[in-house]
């Protein structure tokens, strides 16, 4: 692709937020242990739970767009932590750092220059990587807006 490099960039700079709202890491920083698992009155989930769903729709996303074996999972209902509290310190940590990963393997993906942006995914129906990348920073985007102000309602944003 002739040229592809400040998309490839701008696209990598999307999919790591922090240009119009704050970062992945932001949202989940400092969230206390006991506030992991509330569903503050009106709202629909805890931070857990939407922290794990964000893992599992961009892992999702992630191998969908490198691997014809992936299956994904059922909607919605594995798309979702099956509890509303982590159940561990540790699992809290696990689902931050898978996310984290997976992000970074998708920006790799978007950046590397052998990626054809717009060529169709060939186990896909005519999904481009170019559209799972806007696809998860779009899905990204959303979930941490939601965390942020499910952290408002508990008391727990600054």
């Amino acid at each position: 692709m002739a040229n592809s490099k400040p998309l490839r960039e701008q696209l990598v700079k999307l999919l790591e937020g922090g240009q119009a709202h704050v970062t992945f890491e932001a949202a989940v920083k400092g969230i206390p242990a006991a506030l992991r698992r509330k569903r503050p009155k009106g709202a629909e989930h805890s931070p857990w739970e939407i922290v794990e769903h964000m893992r599992i729709a961009q892992w999702d996303i992630l191998e969908f767009s490198r691997d014809a074996k992936h299956v994904s999972p059922e909607w919605p209902t594995e798309y979702w932590p099956k509890t509303k509290e982590p159940p561990n310190d540790k699992a809290w940590t696990k689902s931050i750092r898978a996310f984290s990963a997976d992000l970074e393997a998708m920006c790799k993906l978007v950046a590397a220059d052998s990626t054809d942006l717009y060529a169709a995914i060939p186990h896909g129906d005519g999904q481009t990587i170019l559209r799972e990348a806007l696809l998860l920073a779009d899905h990204n985007a959303y979930h941490i807006g939601q965390l942020v102000l499910v952290r408002r309602l508990l008391g727990a944003w600054k």
